[in-house]
């Protein structure tokens, strides 16, 4: 079981997909960060740039064990990479409602939120993967993301108070 938090400017009791945002770094999805101190960060962002709320985190528990058995499709990108990079570029790309990729979860490190200009270099050929690789680095503490893109993969995240 791995405790897993969500900032924002309100408590989610209830997850609803249809509430995501399009263009992130793994898609339309909730997102979840296993260090309590990003993710009120997140909150922290969150609140300023909405200008209502309060930074919130609120808490779920989740059984990887599980979403293993019931045959949830996941990928795991351990660390910063060339496939990482072109994954994250191509959900950033996806204005669509239909998903980039078919994954019900994805885990892995969060790309750097100010790297738009980058992307679109890479994109119009003027940037090679490798240096999209570093550009899109967070900067700051390792962070690791967690994706949960399909109703599936979200019963399995429960709500705990802190």
């Amino acid at each position: 079981m791995k405790l897993l938090y969500h900032g924002s400017n309100v408590a989610i009791e209830q997850i609803d997909l249809s509430r995501s945002k399009r263009g992130k770094d793994f898609g339309q999805g909730f997102y979840l960060n296993a260090n309590p101190d990003q993710a009120i960060a997140m909150a922290t962002r969150t609140t300023r740039f909405l200008n209502e709320g309060i930074p919130t985190l609120s808490c779920f528990e989740f059984d990887e064990t599980e979403a293993s058995k019931i045959g949830l499709n996941i990928k795991i990108f351990p660390d910063y990479s060339e496939e990482w990079a072109e994954f994250v570029v191509m959900n950033r790309k996806n204005d669509s409602d239909v998903p980039a990729h078919t994954y019900d979860i994805v885990i892995g490190p969060i790309a750097d939120d100010t790297v738009g200009v980058q992307i679109r270099r890479y994109i119009m050929g003027y940037l090679s993967a490798s240096a999209l690789v570093e550009e899109l680095r967070f900067k700051g503490d390792h962070a690791i993301q967690y994706f949960f893109g399909t109703q599936k993969a979200v019963q399995l995240l429960k709500r705990i108070e802190l």
